[in-house]
């Protein structure tokens, strides 16, 4: 896919770029997209990319199925409207909702997920880490060649579920960066049982989240285009 299948018009309103540094509530942070999104859609706000970390938590998507909901009592459980299956959120997770206006740009929701993949995987890449895409397995992964083994196993780095509303995207994407992975055992993430999880960190590069955030915005801007960065702490 041509990379600026979805670049901003230069004449139209960046998106702005902002980010928490404190664990934002879910209820809160959905609260704030859904309302967000008829803003965006009625031109009453502007696109917006949110960078956050939540507090322990799953969230059940659309297809979430009861069985793999392995421990209940384990962390607080949101139903939530986007698409996918169960994920785990939590503190060393970066968490990017995107919200962005394909009225403005193209209205092709395939297309839409293949750039927010391709986002990913470049921004992976400023890291040497090597992401895949494979028929039947959402999210972003990597072949674990340091296991030693042939065929190597791959594991989820990274996770990815939207939701459109009037052509407003909300919801996205998380990629692990250093978190719990433990925590990922209370749950079949993404109902997906024959393939682990893993994480930067895991992956044997310490790097910060401020690392990660700005190999996230260069890789953003070849997708989608110029933002404008606000600084500060973002609170909805």
């Amino acid at each position: 896919m041509d990379k600026a299948f979805f670049l901003n018009d230069p004449d139209s309103p960046k998106p702005q770029w902002v980010s928490s540094k404190t664990p934002i509530d879910y209820e809160a942070a959905h609260r704030f997209m859904a309302d967000e999104v008829v803003k965006i859609a009625a031109g009453q706000a502007c696109e917006r990319i949110w960078l956050l970390e939540h507090p322990p938590l799953y969230t059940a998507g659309i297809s979430a199925k009861p069985a793999d909901l392995i421990d209940a009592e384990r962390f607080s459980v949101y139903k939530t409207d986007r698409g996918g299956q169960y994920t785990y959120h939590g503190p060393g997770q970066r968490v990017v909702y995107v919200m962005l206006d394909l009225n403005r740009r193209k209205k092709d929701v395939r297309a839409f997920v293949a750039a927010l993949e391709a986002w990913i995987i470049e921004a992976l890449w400023r890291f040497n880490i090597e992401g895949h895409i494979r028929e039947g397995r959402v999210g972003v992964w990597v072949e674990r060649k340091d296991k030693g083994l042939s065929p190597p196993p791959e594991d989820k780095i990274a996770a990815l579920g939207i939701k459109l509303r009037h052509w407003v995207s909300f919801h996205g994407m998380s990629l692990n960066v250093e978190p719990d992975l433990t925590h990922f055992s209370g749950i079949v993430p993404c109902g997906i049982t024959d393939h682990g999880v893993t994480s930067l960190v895991d992956l044997g590069l310490p790097v910060t989240m401020d690392e990660v955030d700005y190999a996230l915005k260069l890789s953003f801007v070849e997708q989608f285009g110029a933002v404008e960065t606000i600084d500060g702490d973002f609170r909805p």
